[in-house]
């Protein structure tokens, strides 16, 4: 009988080693060799490794020509909660699995727990795998949010492996993984949290999820900068990535599609946090604008999409006086660009903001990315820079380039339908989006298109 020999196996990446290393020669994580003894007539004595053999996260499937493929349509479970089935692009697929992020405490999983009592009402079976909170802590929490008679299935487990094998035998047609940071296999010897287990806890759900048609819900940590923790293969392996924003002080929240691969990316839902858990706000302009009886100057009101929602939203700027080292923030909107519309607004606008303090905030909280927000804020600058209020009831948007000109914002005509619903009367935007034939829903709404930043300019101090 041949003796059995030692090697060294790396718990990240699979490599061997003859002999001990403080470093993986092959990935360069550090402190991950771990021991096993080889016998040839046994193999491998010692642990079993859930990752010693690759495996597709999908099925396996012969060579087709993709227009000989039948595409199927995708079928939609609603949740029961609207604003989560927005950007989730109408329901949960089934075998899917989304990867949703969020600060502690913001909600993240009072929402999952409301969506899975919805579900479990629709005759759906649910399964709420919780790593974070005892089963105990749980039912507090539905007893607040007032689910007391719920039937969701709850489970208390951290161990990779017991977690699969109750999957297999409950069978649930939608399970949350609550979070995916504090599951661990004891395939592995790191730490729950690390970088190999969450990769391998998350792959082997991914599997489970795809070979058995169940909806696999990961809740995930976020780092200090509101990235997800952990590798970044983890949003690769994922259908569809959510993060949840929004300040804790505040009653509102935003939750936001990154990824989605069955349905649209960058949509938004609104929440609104109550005694009894979130609930969808369904007019979420109401949120962003402000409450002034009357106007004041430095205020402006623009329509943003986010997604396939337009959104209007009111952009504040306090112009005043400076030092020696003028200062220029904004939250909500992107500091480089607001250096780059005062020097805009200087050279093509004749307005000099060289020896002034420039504020900029968006309200309500919400994060504003697309350009079409140029004009708006250029609106604000100068009136509060004059001291003079813009006209009630006034909007607009539009991008705006470096020589001057007013570029078109996409979907123009939704924005302005939007803008019309709520009953604004007043609106400048670029000669582009204006309608030739405004409609029945523009009725009420006078429309100003513009090519030109000194256009803009002129045409705000004619409407004083």
């Amino acid at each position: 009988m041949a003796s059995p020999k030692s090697q060294f196996i790396c718990n990240a990446c699979g490599a061997a080693s003859p002999r001990w290393l403080g470093k993986c020669p092959s990935c360069g994580a550090w402190n991950s060799l771990e021991e096993v003894t080889l016998n040839p007539a046994q193999g491998v004595v010692g642990k079993n490794r859930l990752s010693s053999q690759p495996q597709a996260l999908g099925g396996a499937s012969e060579v087709a020509t993709l227009s000989d493929i039948r595409a199927q349509s995708v079928a939609r479970t609603p949740s029961g909660i609207g604003e989560l089935d927005r950007v989730l692009g109408g329901g949960v697929v089934e075998g899917c699995v989304v990867l949703i992020g969020g600060d502690p405490g913001i909600g993240k999983s009072t929402l999952l727990l409301q969506a899975l009592d919805a579900l479990q009402l629709q005759g759906q079976q649910t399964l709420y795998v919780t790593g974070e909170e005892s089963a105990s802590q749980v039912a507090l929490r539905a007893h607040r949010l007032g689910l007391d008679g719920s039937q969701v299935r709850v489970l208390a487990e951290i161990q990779l492996e017991k977690i699969l094998g109750t999957l297999q035998t409950e069978q649930p047609q939608v399970a949350v993984i609550d979070s995916i940071q504090t599951m661990y296999s004891d395939a592995l010897s790191s730490a729950p949290g690390s970088v190999a287990q969450v990769r391998e806890c998350a792959a082997h759900l991914t599997r489970f999820a795809k070979a058995n048609g169940t909806s696999v819900i990961l809740v995930g940590h976020v780092t200090k900068d509101g990235q997800l923790a952990g590798p970044r293969v983890l949003e690769h392996i994922v259908d569809t990535v959510l993060y949840f924003e929004g300040d804790t002080h505040s009653a509102y929240r935003l939750i936001r599609a990154i990824k989605n691969r069955f349905g649209a990316v960058n949509e938004i839902g609104v929440f609104g946090m109550t005694d009894k858990g979130l609930k969808g706000v369904s007019n979420p302009s109401a949120i962003f604008l402000s409450t002034h009886g009357d106007p004041v100057p430095g205020s402006c009101v623009l329509v943003t999409l986010e997604g396939s929602r337009p959104l209007l939203v009111e952009v504040q700027a306090l112009v005043d006086g400076s030092g020696p080292s003028p200062r220029r923030l904004s939250v909500g909107l992107e500091r480089d660009r607001l250096a780059m519309l005062l020097a805009v607004l200087h050279r093509h606008g004749g307005v000099a903001t060289g020896d002034q303090d420039v504020f900029v905030n968006a309200v309500g909280g919400v994060r504003i990315s697309e350009p079409a927000a140029d004009l708006a804020v250029l609106m604000a600058i100068t009136s509060s820079l004059r001291g003079k209020p813009l006209p009630k009831g006034f909007l607009a948007f539009g991008e705006v380039g470096l020589a001057g000109e007013i570029r078109p914002a996409p979907r123009g005509q939704e924005r302005l339908k939007e803008a019309a619903k709520l009953g604004f009367s007043v609106a400048i935007v670029p000669k582009a989006n204006a309608p030739k034939k405004p409609g029945k829903e523009l009725e009420g709404l006078t429309i100003y298109p513009v090519e030109r930043v000194e256009q803009a300019m002129e045409l705000v101090r004619t409407l004083d």
